[in-house]
């Protein structure tokens, strides 16, 4: 209405600051098209235009657009920029991780006093470079702020909770208490994202009752807080008092508290508790679903889990990229290579574009044995991120093609993308399943050298599984005894096992030493130190083993099997006495006892693994 009223009065049309507002109006209420066009028909455009247009791009998520038209004003002669065109571009860079151009910004801002003592601009920087995660620059112009608001410290703080840097938050936290600046709901969000990141349980109490004594905000009035609270106690374990806040904030629930709830007992495995609270919800949202599906699907209840993908959409909702992906482990747990394409071709139909989906049905290809349909996956994919590249390698070392994932790799980092420790984890793995003992140590060594991280115990482990695969189990020991760490039982039990298979009596004494001291319980290594002693006939120390098995009440769990025969699971349990077949299973296991040994002589008569069938 306002804007007809303009257009008959062509004396308000000659004023700008009326196309302005327009642009600014047309932009808030999501009407970006309209915008434009008032802005190119405004004919002495100022910097007001130019900052609503910037700004209404942003704010609509426009950010290519946002930053397009910055550049524009730029080429302007005697283009002149405020506090508000940096406030409103800033987020723009943010959102692109378009580093060069804000810092040009911030040297742009330095240059100009009156803009650098801005507390606006300092705290639109500090964003920024959060999301940039440049964190030395961001507490650096914290710092800089010389009239720090409750912005400039809860930027500050989420930044740090953000990446995890918990020990810089707290002493910000506790900085900013002493300065007198008091939290608002904002901060204690952050707080209690903090705490929900070091699984500190006293320190979600104490934040809970800082914000009932402080009287922050009533609870029942912000569902943000009272949600964090809630979501908090679930993360770091205790599920109890979870639900204790859950049924004490009763007449202050929303969505997102049934939710965290359900997602709590998800967590924890806790199927059956959260399916109460999901009967009791009086509304539910497609996150609710997922979260139920994903609990079904976790826990081995396949057709409870396909039931309820089914019954979502019979509801009116249509399931996005997270429900396929909970829906997934349920292919690979039954093998179903017809279900993954199911659920693939769903997430075509769909146009879902995902990475993480995509990575996730390129592993259950892999797993469930078609590495052909994963790699055609792979190859029609043109955006390759970091996150595909890794499955796709982790396919092909689940396949023993560790040269396939070579090629990946090194495509990969042709190609400029710099690689983390998830896929240098899955390329050492792929290279020790196929034996490449020079081409994993190359890239182990490289992990260091040339991508400026140090190795970690996953890494290390794969190496020392390369080496002792390939027979080298000095060098494997003497990279274990220089790690930087102390060393994991995985490592030392890899290592010992490799010394049974090449039968290195004295190194295997040795490990053994090591690995005792660390983990003394584990009845499998003493199995594996017997056995490497008998296969080169040292009695004695075959008898002193057993004796240390005795003394420390060790015994050697029974093993057992199942089949799953008309949806039913049956169990088969070594000595098994209470069986109501046992007596025909018993026979037939001597039946199948009797043809083994007569077509092969087992003479291993010390190896603790020798398991006579008729026990």
């Amino acid at each position: 209405m306002i804007h007809c009223y303009a257009l008959r009065h062509s004396a308000l049309l000659l004023d700008v600051s009326i196309w302005n507002a327009l642009v600014s109006f047309y932009m808030r209420v999501g009407q970006v098209e309209k915008a434009e066009m008032l802005f190119r028909r405004i004919e002495s455009k100022d910097l007001v235009s130019w900052n609503a247009i910037i700004a209404g791009y942003a704010t609509n998520g426009e950010w290519s657009k946002s930053l397009e038209s910055f550049r524009e004003l730029l080429l302007l002669e005697k283009a002149g920029l405020d506090s508000v065109t940096l406030v409103s571009i800033l987020p723009a860079c943010a959102e692109l991780k378009n580093l060069p151009v804000g810092k040009e910004i911030h040297c742009y801002v330095l240059k100009h006093p009156c803009l650098s003592l801005d507390t606006s601009v300092g705290n639109a920087l500090i964003k920024f470079y959060a999301k940039c995660r440049v964190m030395d620059a961001a507490y650096h112009t914290f710092l800089m702020i010389c009239r720090k608001d409750l912005i400039s410290w809860n930027s500050m703080l989420d930044a740090f909770v953000e990446l995890r840097c918990d020990v810089h938050f707290l002493e910000l936290f506790q900085w900013m208490l002493r300065e007198g600046v008091k939290p608002d709901s904002i901060t204690i969000l952050a707080t209690l994202h903090f705490c929900s990141n070091i699984l500190k349980l006293n320190k979600v109490k104490e934040t809970h009752a800082y914000v009932m004594r402080c009287g922050i905000l009533p609870l029942d009035a912000e569902h943000a807080i009272g949600n964090g609270i809630l979501d908090a106690y679930a993360k770091c374990g205790m599920i109890e008092y979870a639900f204790k806040f859950f049924h004490s904030i009763s007449k202050a629930r929303n969505l997102v508290t049934f939710n965290s709830m359900i997602s709590g007992y998800v967590n924890f495995g806790l199927v059956d508790d959260a399916c109460m609270i999901f009967s009791k919800m009086p509304a539910s949202d497609l996150t609710t679903w997922n979260l139920m599906v994903r609990a079904y699907a976790e826990n081995d209840r396949h057709d409870q889990a396909l039931g309820l993908f089914h019954e979502l959409q019979a509801q009116g909702m249509k399931p996005d990229a997270v429900t396929i992906m909970s829906l997934l482990p349920v292919c690979t747990q039954a093998a179903s290579l017809h279900l993954i394409k199911q659920c693939h071709g769903y997430s075509i139909r769909a146009c879902f574009d995902d990475a993480h989906l995509e990575a996730a049905l390129l592993d259950v290809y892999a797993k469930c044995g078609s590495i052909d349909c994963a790699c055609k996956l792979f190859d029609i994919n043109p955006d390759k991120d970091l996150v595909v590249l890794t499955a796709m390698i982790g396919g092909y070392a689940m396949h023993g093609m560790g040269e396939e994932a070579l090629k990946v790799f090194s495509h990969m980092l042709g190609v400029g993308i710099k690689p983390d420790h998830v896929i240098i984890t899955a390329i050492l793995s792929a290279c020790s399943h196929s034996g490449l003992v020079d081409e994993g140590l190359k890239i182990f060594y490289s992990i260091e050298k040339d991508h400026g991280m140090r190795p970690t115990m996953e890494q290390y482990s794969c190496v020392v599984d390369l080496l002792a695969r390939g027979g080298q189990i000095s060098h494997a020991y003497s990279i274990v005894t220089s790690m930087a760490m102390e060393p994991s039982t995985n490592i030392w039990s890899t290592l010992l096992g490799a010394c049974r298979t090449h039968h290195n009596v004295e190194l295997g004494r040795a490990v053994a030493d090591h690995l005792f001291k660390i983990e003394g319980n584990d009845i499998g290594n003493y199995v594996i130190l017997s056995n490497l002693y008998a296969a080169d006939a040292k009695w004695d120390d075959v008898v002193e083993v057993r004796k240390l098995m005795r003394t420390r009440d060790l015994k050697k769990p029974a093993g057992f099997s199942w089949i799953e025969v008309g949806r039913r699971k049956n169990l088969f349990l070594a000595g098994d006495s209470c069986h109501p077949q046992r007596i025909g299973i018993y026979n037939v296991l001597g039946i199948l006892g009797q043809q083994i040994k007569e077509s092969i002589q087992l003479n291993q008569q010390f190896d603790l693994q020798l398991v006579d069938c008729h026990k």
